[in-house]
């Protein structure tokens, strides 16, 4: 991976939030080393043979997961950000997009270029992916580490359903729907499965589940 010296700070994140770890967890694509020539920074990363598992996810039968393959996946996303978290990192854009998957099967959660090391646990800047903006962010109100719990939710549901739970046509539409939690679930979709959401992908920052 290689980026332009004149926009580094995607790159300056990625550096300086592995640093912050410090040990590797197992679900997060280890930063191996990083050097830089007159034009370009280079990351050496740990080699993900599965792909991103956004290809995995529109390539299952129906376009989505299994109870049972969505439980195993979403415990070890919750536990790789909840290891980022210890270490007062917010990820900020967890998607499939920004999930590998390793050549054992186990996912890694990759791209830090939206993180931010932040120690207070509070920040306002808007960023991520529109699909997965939790309602404070919408309103640029500040926010913590919640905002990570809000994304685990939506990213289950999209593992159940296929696609994100408040996804619309257009931009105002989609938030919209994210600030009234306009959400409906497909008749598959377990209570027990409908109830964990619920508690992810809450209105409140502060009822929403966490560790």
């Amino acid at each position: 991976m290689s980026n332009e010296l004149g926009d580094v700070s995607e790159l300056e994140n990625i550096i300086m939030n592995h640093e912050a770890f410090g040990k590797p967890h197992p679900n997060i694509l280890h930063l191996l080393s990083w050097f830089h020539d007159e034009r370009r920074i280079y990351l050496v990363v740990e080699f993900a043979a599965g792909r991103e598992l956004y290809k995995h996810l529109t390539s299952a039968p129906n376009g989505r997961f299994t109870e049972a393959k969505a439980a195993k996946y979403i415990y070890q996303v919750t536990d790789a950000v909840e290891y980022c978290h210890q270490h007062h990192v917010i990820h900020r854009d967890i998607k499939p997009e920004n999930i590998l998957v390793a050549l054992n099967g186990d996912l890694k959660l990759a791209d830090f270029g939206w993180s931010v090391h932040a120690p207070s646990e509070r920040r306002k800047t808007m960023c991520g992916t529109l699909d997965y903006l939790p309602p404070e962010m919408i309103r640029r109100e500040i926010y913590d580490v919640s905002v990570d719990h809000w994304c685990i939710g939506v990213l289950l549901y999209e593992f159940l359903v296929g696609k994100p739970p408040f996804e619309s046509e257009g931009q105002d539409k989609t938030y919209s729907r994210i600030l009234a939690v306009d959400m409906t679930y497909p008749e598959h979709v377990s209570e027990g499965a409908k109830d964990l959401i619920s508690k992810l992908i809450s209105y409140q920052s502060k009822e929403r589940l966490s560790s």
